[in-house]
């Protein structure tokens, strides 16, 4: 049975969330296609699971796999890692079905425009300068409740060209890791849709 990881990164608190059960099968679908990011102790988690421990009440710990060490990435400096002010919500709170990708303003309400989750990250994704891919990951705090019941997830991105302990091929293994997963997100939202 998973206890409380000893990184405190890695134990999400669900307790503000009214709809708990809403905001795990949200988070679910991004478990294998969103890599976790640690600040604390610097690492970057491309392979874990999610687990919703009934005697660690209102928890979501992930767990990094320990048998595929390789696929965490280290020396990935908080520095290097940014808020994009950007989210992923539920079309239902919309009243659309599939993912969207929207900006919430400062009083806490959606933003002007909501698109289609593929097509806004692909044209992020493409705006892009090519030495500063826009990779988006998550970070303790990025699952939240929006209007009271919905569950929504901001993005944070890393920025490779910023990682100074790093070399060019752990950076290119980064940059490729997170853009192979959102394409098996991407193809995962199509069969849904």
């Amino acid at each position: 049975m998973p206890e409380i990881p000893e990184n405190p990164d890695l134990a999400w608190d669900l307790d503000d969330f009214r709809q708990t059960e809403r905001a795990q099968d949200f988070v679910l679908q991004f478990e294998t296609t969103l890599c976790v990011y640690s600040p604390s102790v610097e690492q970057l988690y491309t392979t874990y699971n999610m687990y919703f421990p009934k005697e660690l009440a209102r928890r979501m710990v992930i767990l990094p796999d320990p048998g595929v060490y390789h696929d965490t990435f280290n020396f990935i400096e908080p520095e290097a890692v940014t808020a994009t002010g950007l989210y992923i919500i539920p079309g239902e709170l919309i009243d659309k079905t599939g993912l969207y990708l929207s900006n919430v303003s400062e009083d806490r309400t959606l933003g002007n425009r909501q698109i289609r989750f593929e097509a806004g990250l692909r044209s992020i994704i493409k705006r892009r300068p090519a030495d500063d891919p826009f990779l988006p990951i998550l970070a303790k705090g990025d699952l939240r409740e929006f209007e009271e019941s919905w569950p929504v997830l901001h993005l944070h991105r890393v920025r490779p060209e910023t990682l100074q302990r790093l070399s060019d091929l752990d950076k290119s293994s980064i940059t490729n890791v997170i853009t192979e997963k959102l394409e098996t997100l991407f193809l995962t939202q199509r069969k849904v849709a």
